[in-house]
C-alpha cells in the first residue's frame, strides 16, 4: 500500500492547495513540500533494500482497471532497481528544488498555484517511473505534459511565457502520436501491454524483426518529445519562460529524463530490435549531442545555455540506449539529474541577486556570491566531466558504449565533450569573473536557497563514485541485474584519456577566449559573426518551421480542410439536406388546408384508390 501512496499523497497535497489552502502561501508550500519529503522517506527503505540486494526481482502491483471483450487494461505498479533509482532521483532532488522554491518564489503572485503545479508535476512524474504496463505510463506521461505546460506557462500574463507552453505542449503531442501507435503495434504483436510480460514474449523470439523494430521507432518518437530530440528538440530552450525551479525539476532533473527512462524499461524491446532500429536511435541522439554543444556556444541567457547543455547530456544518454549501454545511460542520467539541478538552481540564484539572465550583464560575481559560485563551479566541472567529478565516470562510460559501437558515434561524443567544455568555461568566466558589468548590489542568496545548493554539489562530486572500475556492486551491477539491462561497467583508460583531453583543450581555448577583464560582448560575435549569428539563431529550425512547416504546410492543409468543411460537408452536404427538406416540407404544407371538408375528401379519395388497387391485384 505504501507504494500506492508515493501516488495519492503528490495528488492529495495539489488538490488540498487548490480547493482549500490556495490564499495561505505559507500553508501551501509546506504542504507540497512535505508531500515531496513524506515521499521521500517511503522511497529510501526501498533503496536500502536494493542496495542490500542488487539483484531483487521486480514485485507487481496491479488491479484491473478496464476490461471489455479481448481486451484488459490494469493499473499497476512495478518495483525494481530501475524504478527504486528513478523514484531516488525525483523525490530527492524534487524535494530539495520544493524548498530552494520557497525563496526563490517568495512574493510572486500565484504562490499557491505554483506549489499546486509542483505537486501534481511529481504525482505525474511518479506514475510514469512506477507504471508496469504501456497504457498506464502513456496515461501519466500526458499527465506531466500537462504539469509541464502550467508550469512553464506559469507567468500567463507574459506573452511569451503563454506561447512556450503551448510550444512544448504541443510539440509533445508530436512525439506522443507516434509513441501510442507503437504501443499499438506491440499489443497486436503480442495481446499484452504488460512490461513484465512482453519481455518474456520476445525474448521467446515470437515477435519477428520488423514489427519489433518498428514498434522500437514508434515508441521512440515518445522519447524524441519529452526529451528534446532532435527533430522536435526546439520547445525545451523555450521552456526557459518558466520560473527557474521549474527549469531545474522538469527540464534537467525528471521529466525531460521521462523519455530516457522510458526507454531503459523498454530495454526488452531495443535489445532484440534489428540493427538498423537502433543505429537509427544511436545517431539521432549523437546528432542533439553535439547541435545542442554548439548552439550553446551562440547563447548569452544563462538559462538557455544550461538548458542546451540539457539538450546535449540528453543526446548523450539517448546515443547510449542506441548503441546498447542501457546501464551507461541511465548512470549519466542519475549524475546529471544532481549536477543539472544543481547548474540551474545556482543560475536561479544568480539571477535572484542581479535580476537578469544576460550573462554580460553580470561579471565579477564570485566575491559577491561565493556559495553559489563554489557550488556552480563544482555542478560545471561535472557537466565537463573532469576527474574525479561525477560526469566523469558517467559520461566515459558512455564514450566507451559508443568506442565498442561505432567509430563514428565515439568521435562525435568526443567532440561533444570538447565543445561542452569550452561553453561551460565561457559561461563561469563570464558570469563569476572578469570585469564587473552588473548594475546594482547583487549579494548571496539566503539560506533557504544556498544549503540545497550545497547538498546538490556533495552529489555531483561524489555520486560519480557508484560507477567506479572493481566497486562490487557498481551502478551497472543494479541495473543489470535480472532485467536484461546489461552492462556491468567496465572503465576504459583510454577512452577516459582521450575524453579528458578533449576536455582540457575546451578549458584551455576558453580560458584563452573569455579571461580578458575588459570584455563586454562573445569574442566569437566578433570575430566569427556570420557564424555566431547562425548560432544565437539556433540554426534557424524555428524560423523554418514557422515560416514553412506552420504557415505553408501547415496552414495549407487547415485552408484545404476548411474547403472541405465549409463547401463541402456544411454547404453542399449538410444545407442541401436541409434545402431538399425544406422543399419537401412546403410541398406537405399545401396538403394541411385545415378544412373538414378538404379532409373528407382527401380520406374518400384515399379509400377509393386502395379499393382499385384490391380489385386489379
Amino acid at each position: 500500500m505504501d507504494i500506492w501512496a508515493l501516488l495519492i499523497i503528490p495528488l492529495a497535497a495539489a488538490l488540498l492547495i487548490t480547493l482549500v489552502t490556495r490564499k495561505n502561501e505559507d500553508l501551501s508550500s509546506f504542504i507540497s513540500i512535505g508531500a515531496i519529503v513524506l515521499c521521500f522517506f517511503i522511497v529510501f527503505p526501498y533503496l536500502l533494500k536494493m542496495l542490500g540486494n542488487p539483484h531483487m526481482e521486480a514485485l507487481e502491483q496491479s488491479f484491473t482497471w478496464l476490461q471489455v471483450k479481448g481486451l484488459t487494461i490494469e493499473m499497476g505498479t512495478i518495483i525494481d532497481p530501475l524504478s527504486i533509482i528513478m523514484l531516488f532521483i525525483v523525490t530527492f532532488v524534487g524535494s530539495l528544488i520544493h524548498i530552494y522554491s520557497r525563496g526563490y518564489m517568495h512574493g510572486e503572485h500565484g504562490f499557491s498555484r505554483f506549489f499546486a503545479c509542483l505537486s501534481l508535476f511529481i504525482f505525474s512524474m511518479l506514475g510514469i517511473v512506477l507504471s508496469n504496463n504501456f497504457i498506464m505510463i502513456f496515461v501519466f506521461w500526458e499527465l506531466v505534459g500537462l504539469a509541464s505546460y502550467l508550469l512553464i506557462g506559469f507567468y500567463f500574463e507574459k506573452a511569451s511565457a503563454a506561447d512556450a507552453a503551448k510550444k512544448a505542449f504541443l510539440v509533445n503531442r508530436v512525439g506522443d502520436f507516434g509513441f501510442i501507435l507503437g504501443i499499438f503495434v506491440l499489443y497486436y504483436a503480442t495481446g499484452t501491454f504488460n512490461f513484465i510480460e512482453l519481455g518474456h514474449i520476445i525474448a521467446a523470439g515470437k515477435v519477428d524483426s520488423a514489427t519489433l523494430g518498428l514498434a522500437a521507432l514508434l515508441i521512440f518518437c515518445g522519447a524524441v518529445g519529452k526529451s528534446a530530440q532532435f527533430p522536435l528538440h526546439v520547445w525545451l530552450p523555450d521552456a526557459m519562460e518558466g520560473p527557474t525551479p521549474v527549469s531545474a525539476l522538469i527540464h534537467a532533473a525528471t521529466m525531460v529524463a521521462a523519455g530516457v527512462y522510458m526507454l531503459a524499461r523498454a530495454s526488452f524491446l531495443y535489445s532484440a530490435a534489428p540493427h538498423f532500429a537502433m543505429m537509427t536511435i544511436a545517431y539521432i541522439g549523437g546528432f542533439t549531442a553535439l547541435m545542442a554543444a554548439l548552439l550553446a556556444l551562440g547563447q548569452s541567457d544563462i538559462k538557455r545555455i544550461i538548458a542546451y547543455s540539457t539538450l546535449s547530456s540528453l543526446g548523450y544518454m539517448v546515443m547510449s540506449v542506441g548503441v546498447g549501454g542501457t546501464s551507461a545511460g541511465m548512470f549519466y542520467l542519475t549524475t546529471h539529474a544532481f549536477f543539472k539541478a544543481l547548474l540551474f538552481l545556482g543560475a536561479g540564484s544568480v539571477i535572484h541577486a542581479c535580476h537578469t539572465n544576460e550573462i554580460w550583464h553580470m561579471g565579477k560575481l564570485f566575491p559577491k556570491m561565493k556559495v553559489t559560485a563554489v557550488t556552480f563551479l563544482l555542478g560545471s566541472f561535472a557537466m565537463m566531466g573532469i576527474f574525479p567529478f561525477s560526469g566523469f565516470w558517467s559520461k566515459d562510460e558512455i564514450l566507451s558504449a559508443a568506442y565498442n559501437a561505432d567509430t563514428f558515434l565515439f568521435g562525435l561524443g568526443v567532440f561533444t565533450a570538447f565543445i561542452t567544455a569550452l561553453f561551460m568555461t565561457k559561461l563561469l568566466l563570464v558570469t563569476f569573473f572578469g570585469e564587473k558589468r552588473y548594475h546594482g548590489h547583487p549579494h548571496e542568496s539566503p539560506g533557504v536557497m544556498t544549503i540545497p545548493l550545497m547538498v546538490l554539489s556533495v552529489f555531483a562530486v561524489f555520486a560519480g563514485l557508484a560507477g567506479l572500475p572493481g566497486l562490487e556492486p557498481n551502478f551497472g551491477t543494479f541495473i543489470g541485474g535480472g532485467h536484461g539491462h546489461g552492462g556491468e561497467h567496465h572503465f576504459n583508460y583510454a577512452v577516459a584519456t582521450i575524453s579528458t583531453a578533449a576536455v582540457f583543450l575546451g578549458i584551455i581555448i576558453g580560458y584563452a577566449l573569455y579571461s580578458k577583464k575588459d570584455m563586454h560582448e562573445d569574442i566569437l560575435a566578433v570575430k566569427f559573426p556570420k557564424v555566431f549569428r547562425v548560432l544565437e539563431n539556433r540554426f534557424y529550425f524555428d524560423y523554418v518551421y514557422d515560416n514553412y512547416l506552420v504557415k505553408k504546410i501547415y496552414n495549407g492543409i487547415a485552408k484545404i480542410s476548411n474547403f472541405i468543411e465549409v463547401y463541402i460537408i456544411i454547404n453542399f452536404i449538410l444545407n442541401g439536406i436541409a434545402y431538399i427538406t425544406r422543399q419537401i416540407g412546403r410541398g406537405l404544407r399545401l396538403t394541411i388546408s385545415g378544412q373538414l371538408q378538404h379532409y373528407t375528401l382527401v380520406m374518400v379519395g384515399g379509400v377509393f384508390v386502395l379499393m382499385i388497387i384490391f380489385v386489379i391485384f
